[in-house]
């Protein structure tokens, strides 16, 4: 798959095994940044890379910061990479943030290879070329568009996946599929045991679909000033999900839970029937883990939306879904309308946990 960007066109690759990465991983004698778990769990694909070429980063969202590009370019500066240097990151969306920076901004751009090692990243964030870092308690204020120049998609990473990283991955799949329309969500009712199974057709299946949906939509608003809006569904509770709750719910699951507190809101404005709005649920609830309700709290969900980047006025912005699986942007979300989500998500929590 070739997406075409302004920037650099680049590629993304689907691989049944791990011998390319290996090779990514010495080619041209790269710099190489890894999550120091996937580190632990594949050191066998780090054998040949020399120790000084080599940055660990604790993949935590407290680690999604500037200073963690900064101390990367340090590093690589230090060793006499040169503007022809070359970057290989192994990990998932938080590895993917902080090295595409770290690539953007030394000598205003290097080359770059990212290995996504997460089903989410696979799924979503790698393409795109959005890094997003957080900055003084503030989710993704600092940013770039700076797309890799190659990314290399192993799903038999995905097989070591913890519970709650498989299920965040999934969380997306799910919203793509929503958002793809009626063949797409009976395409997923039928196969999401098969996702869950890790089924290796099911899922290279879905990260294609998932990366082609989105494929469309980034090629024509690349540096999100129109259509590209519309991937921000669930997004709006989704990113407050996860800062209110310190990242005990992460990203994908969180965006699937804003899923439902959306759809409360499209329902209750009456674009949304109770019958498509229980189907979209059920899905959810399949990969779902149970979360405490008292998670979402109205106030700290309230504050957090109102402090993200993507709001640009007084009214709150949100993208809504209707009974054609169509989404719409509305921009005056009221702080009852939040409550009313946040009740919504809370119930269906309590569904799952009774399950």
């Amino acid at each position: 798959m070739i997406v075409h960007a302004s920037i650099k066109d680049y590629e993304v690759r689907f691989e049944d095994g791990f011998e390319s990465v290996a090779a990514a991983l010495t080619e041209d004698a790269p710099f190489v940044v890894a999550d120091r778990k996937v580190y632990a769990l594949y050191p066998h694909l780090f054998e040949a890379v020399a120790s000084d070429t080599l940055f660990l980063l604790d993949a935590e969202e407290e680690k999604k910061v500037i200073d963690s590009a900064l101390d990367i370019c340090r590093t690589m500066a230090a060793m006499g990479a040169k503007r022809n240097a070359r970057l290989v990151s192994v990990g998932g969306g938080i590895t993917q943030d902080v090295t595409g920076f770290a690539a953007n901004i030394l000598y205003r751009g290097i080359a770059w290879t990212f290995v996504p090692t997460t089903l989410l990243a696979a799924c979503d964030s790698c393409i795109g070329g959005k890094t997003s870092l957080n900055f003084e308690g503030y989710k993704n204020l600092l940013g770039t568009f700076y797309p890799p120049d190659r990314i290399l998609i192993v799903p038999s990473f995905f097989e070591t996946l913890s519970e709650a990283d498989l299920a965040s991955g999934l969380g997306e799949v799910v919203k793509f599929n929503v958002m793809g329309g009626f063949g797409a969500l009976s395409g997923l009712e039928a196969s999401v045991d098969g996702l869950l199974a890790l089924d290796p057709e099911t899922v290279n299946r879905f990260v294609r679909r998932s990366l082609e949906f989105k494929k469309g939509i980034i090629e024509e608003d690349e540096f999100d000033g129109g259509r590209r809006v519309l991937l921000n569904f669930a997004h709006t509770f989704g990113h407050a999900f996860e800062a209110s709750s310190s990242y005990a719910i992460p990203h994908g699951s969180a965006v699937a839970l804003g899923m439902v507190a959306a759809d409360a809101v499209s329902a209750s404005r009456g674009m949304l029937s109770a019958e498509l709005r229980v189907r979209i649920e059920a899905l959810v609830a399949k990969i779902m883990p149970p979360f405490a309700p008292a998670l979402i709290d109205d106030g700290a969900v309230l504050s957090a939306i109102m402090s993200d980047k993507k709001q640009t006025g007084q009214g709150i912005t949100a993208v809504l879904l209707d009974e054609n699986l169509e989404l719409e942007v509305v921009h005056d979300m009221a702080p009852a309308e939040v409550a009313l989500g946040c009740v919504a998500a809370r119930r269906f929590l309590e569904g799952v946990r009774q399950a």
